[in-house]
């Protein structure tokens, strides 16, 4: 197992006594909304208790995609695909951006009637998603021993490099003014008369403005030392890289039991498509009748197991006071255990479908933690138990993708301007 290497950003030691906006969380998403209220003019602090995007904005397997996403988050997606065209010019930096499209394959009649449907649900919106045949298959992505039935295609979607992402916006955010602290946790919010008035970090006191927070899984905890329920469980992902090798196509490839694309080294990232462990933790207990319909829809998708998450969540306080040490100091990052197990599927189902991949080393392999609503959309909305707090959370894998898009949202929202898509797909009212 290994970590994904972040280049590093030179963040700041300590924070001002007060500012505008504290943003909580420093993943990717966190970051393009810091960056964005720093091109604003808007003083920001972010708050990361461990190193950026050391979590799932660094693990995740960089797709960028419209194709199978919700009729009522497209607006969010197109925008996210036309903010990612433009980062490398508005960072200076490269993030491994590539549109060089996504496909979908299907065995059978039966697995292609999904695919049929969802461009039946997004007809109209103007996307270039289309079904493909076997021959066109066998001529964008050459070498398979399938035929396949057909697929779903994009050509506009593509993917981007997770672990250059987040330094190149952290490093933009720096140079317009932000203020990024690491391994700094928030502990609690300051309220005054009821409203956000300042963060309680481990370090003291920050007065704020407002606040975002933008800790994905750890949202929950967080907001709960607030009475505020929060519905995200955890969906763990294992995925390895290859060494550079010539594949078969720049196209990134799903499957029913595998998917892979082609990193900016020249090696391939890879994982079982058709398999996420859930690791039980207590709060399967609490929310478990709300995700029954995700099972249900995801059949045999979602491997649930018992292991040390479930004590370790266990052993954490459910409230504590803002001079009191708080989870987020106890575990700085999540660093979960591969399941190698699925990987080895995914290389076998793989290499049973393009045989070329047995030519492929396998270079290092990570796992990581994805926070899951019930209804796999995230939330971005105003909390009105708590005036001046602004959560986005819960983006269920789609973060990264979303993220340049997500994150002006989320600034927008904590600003009170007009939003840049409509926000009510992502209420946390729904819940």
């Amino acid at each position: 197992m290994a970590t994904p290497i972040i280049s590093p950003v030179e963040t700041s030691a300590d924070y001002p006594n007060e500012t505008t906006v504290v943003v909580i969380g420093g993943g990717i998403v966190g970051l393009v909304a810091a960056l964005n209220l720093a091109e604003r003019g808007v003083p920001v602090v972010v708050l990361e208790k461990g190193r950026i995007a050391s979590e799932q904005s660094s693990r995740n397997l960089g797709w960028i995609r419209k194709t199978l996403r919700s009729a009522k988050d497209m607006p969010l997606a197109k925008h996210a695909e036309q903010f990612w065209a433009e980062l490398p010019q508005r960072t200076g930096m490269s993030v491994g951006y590539r549109q060089a499209g996504i496909m979908y394959v299907a065995k059978d009649e039966a697995a292609l009637e999904p695919y049929e449907r969802w461009l039946e649900s997004v007809s109209g919106l103007d996307i270039p998603s289309r079904l493909v045949s076997s021959g066109e298959i066998r001529n964008m992505v050459p070498g398979s021993s399938v035929d396949w039935a057909g697929g779903l295609y994009d050509p506009a979607d593509g993917y981007a490099e997770p672990t250059l992402a987040s330094t190149a916006i952290a490093k933009a955010a720096l140079a317009k003014g932000a203020i990024i602290v690491e391994n700094c946790a928030a502990r609690m919010l300051s309220l005054t008369g009821g409203k956000v008035s300042g963060v309680i970090t481990e370090r003291g006191e920050i007065k704020c403005d407002q606040v975002l927070l933008a800790g994905g899984l750890w949202s929950r905890r967080f907001l709960a030392n607030h009475k505020v329920k929060l519905p995200i469980l955890q969906l763990l992902g294992s995925v390895f890289r290859t060494k550079p090798f010539d594949g078969p196509t720049d196209i990134a490839v799903g499957a029913s039991n595998f998917s892979f694309r082609k990193r900016s080294d020249g090696g391939y990232t890879i994982m079982q498509r058709g398999a996420m462990n859930a690791p039980l933790t207590p709060d399967h207990i609490k929310l478990g009748l709300k995700y029954i319909p995700a099972l249900k829809a995801n059949k045999g998708l979602v491997r649930p197991e018992l292991n040390s998450f479930f004590f370790e969540e266990l052993a954490y306080p459910n409230r504590w006071k803002g001079d009191k040490r708080s989870p987020f100091e106890m575990k700085r990052s999540q660093n979960p255990p591969v399941n190698h197990g699925v990987l080895e599927e995914a290389m076998t189902n793989l290499c049973k479908a393009w045989p070329i991949f047995e030519k492929a080393e396998i270079s290092a392999s990570w796992a990581g933690l994805i926070d899951m609503t019930p209804d796999g959309e995230p939330v971005m909305d105003r909390i009105a138990a708590l005036p001046g707090l602004t959560l986005a959370s819960g983006f269920s894998g789609h973060g990264f993708g979303t993220a340049p898009a997500a994150g002006q949202l989320a600034a927008d929202l904590v600003m009170n301007t007009d939003p840049l898509v409509d926000p009510s797909p992502y209420k946390f009212t729904r819940f």
